[in-house]
């Protein structure tokens, strides 16, 4: 049921809500406030996330960095990528955010042959940004209305539509002036976290033991498995089962068989690989595929 509150003509969602997955179609914005209790672990999902911080500060975890955002600031989060609020003392009490989500498919439909509007998403190093204020409060605009309610269906979508083309085209030409990206001390490194991610995916065709990714990082497993665990909010089995999952969505998109995306992803059983798939995307493999 979709817990989605009006208060404003504002969509608004509380901030316990651990939905992650798409209920209105092609795309979805509303608004959260405070802590985000039901963000976090790492978690991932299969269309693209734009966190846009309204008033105070919030701090996320996306792969192995971590962004410390401020009032204006916009986080990119790609499709399949694993990311979570991360808490911080003090911080984060008085945060917030509009969220949009929308999948690929739609913003192709919405994109050209001169512009791709996914293209403002495909650089790992470039998640976080500040724009001039006037850019800012631009793109801040659009999100505002896509996120009021009340309008007719028919109508609230047409506008949509535009006020989503009209955002997206002017976040990519931005998203090519480097100079508004955050960096020093609001971007953060976790590099146990990026040590494993790297040694997964070098090896994700093979079994993967808790000794091996201890080693890897020079810790004892108990301690490795402690600290793992505050990082990312998962354990270190669901961090490694999800890399596979994700590998194998990628394989699935470029138009692998099934048996291939789950055989080349360590999985040596496919009922496995088909009842994780099946918990994670709602669907089986080959409907994902399509």
């Amino acid at each position: 049921m979709d817990k989605t509150t009006k208060s404003g003509h504002i969509r608004r969602l509380p901030a316990s809500e651990e939905r992650q997955y798409l209920i209105d179609g092609d795309y979805e914005v509303y608004e959260k406030e405070g802590i985000p209790t039901g963000a976090m672990a790492f978690h991932y999902h299969n269309f693209y996330e734009i966190l846009y911080v309204l008033e105070g500060e919030y701090t996320s975890m996306v792969e192995t960095q971590s962004y410390h955002l401020h009032k204006g600031d916009f986080l990119l989060i790609d499709q399949n990528v694993m990311h979570k609020y991360q808490p911080m003392e003090g911080k984060g009490e008085n945060s917030k955010r509009i969220i949009l989500w929308v999948t690929g498919p739609f913003l192709r439909k919405l994109s050209d042959e001169d512009l791709d509007l996914t293209e403002c998403f495909r650089t790992e190093s470039a998640r976080a940004w500040h724009f001039p204020v006037y850019y800012e409060e631009m793109l801040r605009g659009y999100l505002l209305k896509l996120a009021m309610d009340g309008t007719a269906a028919g109508i609230r979508r047409a506008m949509d539509r535009g006020y989503l083309t009209l955002f997206f085209s002017h976040l990519n030409l931005l998203c090519g002036r480097k100079e508004s990206l955050l960096s020093g001390e609001y971007v953060a490194e976790h590099p146990i976290v990026e040590k494993v991610s790297a040694y997964i995916e070098e090896h994700i065709e093979e079994t993967i033991t808790l000794e091996q990714l201890a080693e890897e990082v020079h810790m004892s497993k108990y301690h490795f498995l402690r600290r793992f665990k505050e990082l990312t909010g998962v354990t270190v089995h669901a961090f490694v089962m999800n890399k596979r999952l994700i590998r194998a969505c990628e394989l699935l998109q470029k138009g692998e068989s099934v048996t291939n995306a789950y055989q080349s992803t360590g999985f040596g059983d496919y009922s496995v690989f088909l009842r994780n798939f099946r918990t994670q995307f709602g669907i089986s493999p080959g409907q994902y595929r399509g």
